[in-house]
């Protein structure tokens, strides 16, 4: 390569002269030249630049030239490999001929790479075993190892032990003394440590000598002066390269389409195309993709489905107190209706429609009870049921769908839900302020505890939970209530699953429903059943501004109950 003028040099016409196959840059103006010829000089020394590469001229100019030629470099390279397989039919060691030619070994073996995949060379992978100096290591081939610098610190007639830390450093002695002790060089006869040998042989450092010139040192050394962190591994990679099947000095580019101007010459007759893989995988379609809890969710909704349930809506994230908590027969100064546990709105802050009959109902059950029932005895406040909130379980939605089911003429029902709950709760690894809720809800005429228990049997069975218990629990709204446990097998222990219960008829009879009507229900969480799917430990990894997007793509599909 040849490039002329120099911005650099005041030599009238400089021309540059990069010759890879030896390695050297060369650089002369044609005057000084001429003049170092004439005085019997080499002519590689011109505006200042020697063949060792000084002079303002020559390294600003191997700089320059330096960055232009990285782009070159791969074809500059595959020109004279190509052309010593020509001559010498194979090259055995990758590193020793990028050493020969000063060609950087990472770019020659790219350009093998690329060539063996065009079948124009055939390579074989080689890998060897060296071993280099660390930092320490280095500094002890330079000053020798520190049990050598120690000995040569404590003077034939002894020396204290702060004289001798105040000479060499603390580092230097916490090392040295050991060894040199353990070498039977140095002892401490107190107050003074003294040599016990007039003269010592520095072996670690003639090891390290030795690594450091390439020879081979044994087994016993290697690991001394490894676990003394003196030396590292270092593998080195290449290739023993020889002539392919598609060999040829020169690689020419196969043409991947048919272009016009080919059918015009008449050139494609003549060209080579490259061959169509017909194995390779198309680009992956970028689209969107389902979050665990979606995957988990349809798996849920597909089971609710087969065993014969209806979803209700559950579009309505905010909800009056009067359908959230009283028509539950929950009341007013329940804890969990206070605002450390609830978020209440303030804009709208009340509702303005609610069902007069059924709300005076509602309110007669809570202050003096009715149907068997004494109530709560308190002064029911309208105004405590017209807060407006953010639904704290979704059996608010099922209330609804009672309340209407009850206004027609009754047919059994089967409903189910799975959608989003807010609470006021300190956010950790296992709680958020917003989660979901599944729900399930069976009504029939003359349903008893044992059908409760059967279906709750059937419903997780098919998602793959066959152990199961139940402990009586409390609910304001349930009664007789339980507490549904599984057996964890790698936890190899019972875990709360559920919740589940009978509704009262206290909730049941204002809505206007047959009095030998009763419903059967159950609810549990979506994130805890998808976090052990998905082997998560931390709630904010799944659902959140903190979810890695990565994962959401990559994510297995969901097979609950297989």
């Amino acid at each position: 390569m040849i490039l002329s003028s120099c911005r650099y040099c005041a030599g009238p016409s400089l021309n540059w002269r990069i010759d890879l196959r030896n390695g050297r840059i060369r650089a002369h103006s044609r005057v000084a030249s001429e003049a170092r010829a004439s005085a019997g000089a080499s002519d590689w020394g011109g505006c200042g630049f020697d063949s060792r590469g000084s002079g303002r001229c020559g390294e600003e100019g191997l700089r320059r030239e330096g960055a232009a030629m990285g782009a070159a470099d791969k074809d500059v390279v595959e020109e004279i490999l190509l052309g010593d397989l020509n001559e010498v039919g194979e090259i055995a060691d990758s590193g020793e001929w990028a050493s020969r030619h000063s060609v950087d070994h990472g770019v020659l073996c790219d350009v093998i790479k690329s060539l063996s995949g065009f079948e124009l060379v055939d390579s074989k992978e080689l890998s060897r075993e060296s071993w280099f100096l660390e930092r320490e290591g280095e500094e002890y081939v330079e000053n020798g190892s520190a049990e050598m610098q120690v000995f040569l610190a404590v003077p034939p007639e002894g020396i204290t032990l702060p004289d001798l830390k105040a000479k060499v450093g603390d580092k230097l002695l916490n090392v040295g003394q050991k060894n040199a002790m353990k070498n039977g060089w140095i002892v401490m006869q107190k107050p003074l440590m003294k040599r016990k040998v007039a003269e010592a042989e520095d072996i670690v450092r003639s090891q390290l000598v030795s690594i450091k010139d390439g020879q081979e040192v044994s087994p016993d050394v290697i690991k001394d002066l490894k676990k003394r962190n003196l030396i590292a591994r270092k593998l080195w990679k290449g290739y023993e390269v020889c002539k392919g099947p598609k060999y040829a000095l020169k690689r020419s580019k196969p043409a991947t389409d048919v272009t016009r101007e080919m059918l015009q010459t008449g050139a494609w007759k003549e060209q080579e195309f490259k061959a169509y893989n017909f194995e390779a995988l198309g680009f992956p379609i970028s689209g969107g993709y389902l979050h665990p809890l979606l995957k988990v969710r349809a798996q849920f909704r597909k089971i609710f489905l087969n065993m014969g349930f209806e979803e209700m809506p559950t579009n309505n994230f905010v909800e009056s107190s009067f359908w959230n908590f009283d028509v539950l027969f929950q009341p007013q100064q329940h804890p969990a209706r206070d605002s450390h546990d609830t978020f209440f709105l303030k804009t709208p802050a009340t509702t303005v429609e609610l069902p007069e009959d059924y709300l005076q109902r509602v309110k007669t059950m809570h202050e003096v009870g009715g149907h068997g029932s004494i109530g709560y005895g308190y002064d029911w406040k309208r105004e405590e049921a017209e807060k407006n909130l953010l639904r704290t379980h979704t059996t608010a939605v099922s209330s609804r769908m009672l309340y209407k089911l009850a206004q027609e003429k009754f047919v059994p029902k089967r409903y189910y839900s799975i959608d989003r709950v807010f609470r006021n709760e300190a956010v950790d690894r296992t709680h958020l302020a917003e989660f979901h809720q599944i729900e399930g809800v069976v009504c029939d005429r003359g349903l008893t505890l044992g059908d409760l228990i059967g279906v709750l049997n059937e419903f997780f069975g098919r998602l793959g939970i066959k152990k199961l218990r139940f402990k009586p629990a409390y609910n304001p709204y349930t009664e007789p209530s339980m507490e549904i446990f599984s057996y964890h097998e790698q936890l190899k222990k019972w875990v709360e699953i559920g919740n589940s219960g009978m509704f009262r008829p206290e909730m049941l009879l204002p809505m206007g429903l047959p009095p030998d009507v009763n419903v059967i229900a159950w609810g549990l969480s979506l994130e805890r059943p998808t976090m052990i799917l998905y082997n998560i430990d931390n709630i904010r990894d799944l659902f959140g501004h903190k979810v890695d997007l990565e994962k959401v793509k990559s994510n297995p599909i969901c097979r609950l109950g297989i």
